[in-house]
């Protein structure tokens, strides 16, 4: 059996797998996990990864497959991936964490179905009513962004709203090693007395919590980008319609750079000019980087990779699980679940 820190793969998820995935593992270790002792579960077709694997020696080197044909499919609705599930290479990747075989779970599959799987087997965690989706992107500091949720929860009351605060911000210290990261609430605007029911109930409670957190208050759409706050919560509906138009207006303003560079001879020779410049900012503006999010609120860690994503997007998902597998994370944050509750019980809160 293998040793160390222990990844399960889901080798079959994704719209490009298994070869994105093969081929991440090994971007990963060969760019990435220098050093680490990070070995991985391989749950998938046999056949199908064995010539991948021929290429891929650190892979092959730090891994084990275990073999299943089963696979849910990506237009699969979480019903459907339910019922026919167990068995496949997914389910089997987030047994692999309940049964504690490993620490942490990774796939680039069908998102909601892999929710509806780590849920159903990891459970969440003792007082957390809904798991939340986190994702990160940059912002103009140069730094990232947490934002949850961003799809696990279309509704939300300021009860999960809450909880989403302490959870993001216990994130945030683990993954970026800020102390005290500040948070804020997404609203329609910074005063007071703007927005739904909800998100004022949700204010009122975080700005009273003794809880020690460094909240900030209201803020709005662009702070996300801007870096006001390093964590931002707000519901699911919303959060995925940001994270979408953000991914949307990244390829946007790089196809606009690409146009702009490349549309003549002189423009193509100023572009020589500047080109470690310009690797900057493509770098600044690729979305592989901010590539992998996390359910959290469960006991156990699951990683989500984006779909569409390639070799060197699932390898940040990589570098994200391990970095929260080597944590203290679910520790930390059960302190802080431990705290809300008893603070929610001594001032009876009402969502």
């Amino acid at each position: 059996m293998l040793d160390g820190l222990i990844i399960s793969i889901d080798a079959m998820g994704g719209d490009f797998a298994p070869k994105s995935v093969i081929e991440g593992i090994e971007y990963f270790l060969t760019h990435q996990g220098e050093g680490r002792r990070a070995r991985f579960l391989l749950h998938g077709d046999a056949e199908k990864l064995a010539p991948l694997m021929e290429k891929a020696p650190r892979t092959r080197e730090r891994s084990e497959v275990f073999h299943t044909d089963k696979v849910v499919e990506m237009e699969d609705k979480p019903s459907q991936a339910l019922r026919k599930g167990k068995g496949s290479s997914m389910w089997n990747a987030v047994a692999s964490v309940k049964g504690g075989q490993a620490g942490v779970v990774v796939s680039a599959g069908n998102t909601g179905a892999f929710m509806a799987m780590s849920k159903l087997q990891l459970r969440a965690k003792q007082g957390v009513q809904r798991p939340a989706l986190a994702a990160s992107w940059p912002n103009m500091s140069g730094k990232m962004t947490v934002v949850l949720d961003v799809g696990a929860n279309v509704e939300c009351d300021a009860s999960q709203l809450t909880e989403f605060a302490v959870l993001g911000e216990a994130y945030f210290r683990a993954i970026y090693g800020v102390e005290a990261p500040s948070v804020g609430l997404l609203n329609v605007g910074t005063e007071e007395g703007k927005g739904n029911a909800v998100v004022k109930v949700a204010h009122e409670r975080l700005a009273q919590s003794q809880l020690g957190l460094n909240y900030k208050g209201f803020v709005e759409g662009y702070d996300i980008s801007k870096g006001e706050v390093d964590v931002i919560v707000t519901d699911g509906f919303t959060g995925n319609i940001a994270l979408k138009t953000a991914e949307g207006t990244a390829k946007l303003v790089d196809s606009f750079v690409k146009k702009a560079l490349l549309g003549n001879l002189w423009s193509k020779f100023t572009s020589g000019l500047n080109a470690m410049a310009l690797r900057g900012l493509r770098r600044s503006l690729d979305p592989r980087r901010a590539n992998g999010a996390v359910f959290l609120g469960l006991n156990g860690i699951a990683v989500k990779s984006h779909g569409g994503t390639d070799n060197v997007g699932f390898a940040n998902a990589l570098n994200i699980a391990i970095g929260l597998a080597e944590s203290d994370f679910q520790q930390a944050l059960d302190l802080r679940l431990d705290a809300l509750h008893d603070e929610d019980d001594n001032i009876g809160f009402i969502s």
